[in-house]
């Protein structure tokens, strides 16, 4: 029976693999194909004839490695610095005593609830005084805090054994010694998740770019890629091969991080 129902589950798992594999192996193949292979009824899943024009056509399209560069660029920024910001103030709120720390947690909880469109027209004219319009700063600085960042990261640190901190400060460690020696290296779990959380949120953003953004040389990805869509139709082929040079990064982030996400699963309860 113990067999049976195991065999069942792996059914299950390996149907919903793939169904999520689906989309990403179709975008692949759609990349090679020709206009004609893609228009084609019915559809063909295979192209008839592998070409690499599409990926040419692309870069003489638009100016797709200035994008590259700039979400190469704006993405890694929020992430080390959101990351590290959250790191400082997730410490504070786990290990420090002091006035306010509920209130602070308080307000940090309610602004998890608070979708981004609420705040995108406030944000937008404290950007446009700052004369930040069509700048990496503006891309980049109103992202660096985040309140589910400093929730994730204080949520395990209140986990890690306070004997190792006081062991520390016996050897006459400070505040940020046993931060960057002591908590750092034991949570290397949870921050490399938040890190890849971070990293595939902003890879993939589009709004505010779209808004703070005036000239094609501050353009990012994922506003490239709408160069495909025209009135007339979607140019398929162009669009999966620009999407599948675009997740190059995604899958290397993915790889190099997906450790961690199997490890930050033993993050239990709300600790105040």
């Amino acid at each position: 029976m113990g067999m049976k129902k195991t065999w069942y589950i792996h059914l299950i798992l390996l149907i919903g693999a793939m169904l999520m594999i689906f989309p990403f192996v179709w975008m692949f193949l759609s990349a090679f194909k020709t206009d004609m292979d893609v228009f084609s009824y019915p559809p063909k899943w295979l192209p008839s004839t592998w070409t690499f024009e599409n990926f040419s056509r692309v870069l003489e399209m638009i100016p797709f490695g200035r994008y590259y560069l700039n979400s190469i660029i704006v993405t890694f920024a929020i992430t080390f610095g959101q990351v590290f910001l959250a790191i400082l103030a997730a410490y504070a709120l786990a290990r420090l005593h002091f006035p306010g720390k509920i209130p602070i947690m308080i307000f940090l909880l309610s602004t998890m609830i608070m979708p981004f469109q609420v705040t995108l027209i406030p944000t937008f004219i404290i950007v446009y005084k700052l004369g930040w319009i069509d700048t990496y700063q503006g891309l980049i600085v109103p992202f660096l805090y985040s309140g589910f960042s400093i929730f994730f990261l204080r949520q395990f640190f209140v986990t890690i054994p306070k004997d190792l901190e006081d062991a520390a400060k016996i050897d006459g460690c400070g505040y940020f010694r046993i931060l960057f020696n002591v908590i750092v290296p034991n949570s290397k779990a949870p921050i490399g998740t938040i890190s890849l959380f971070v990293f595939l949120t902003y890879w993939r953003s589009y709004l505010w770019p779209l808004v703070v953004t005036n000239s094609p040389e501050m353009r990012t990805l994922p506003i490239g890629l709408k160069y495909f869509v025209e009135e007339g139709g979607t140019q398929y082929n162009l669009m999966m091969a620009a999407s599948l040079m675009a997740i190059v990064p995604v899958l290397i982030v993915y790889i190099l991080a997906e450790r961690y996400l199997v490890k930050s699963t033993t993050l239990t309860g709300l600790k105040f």
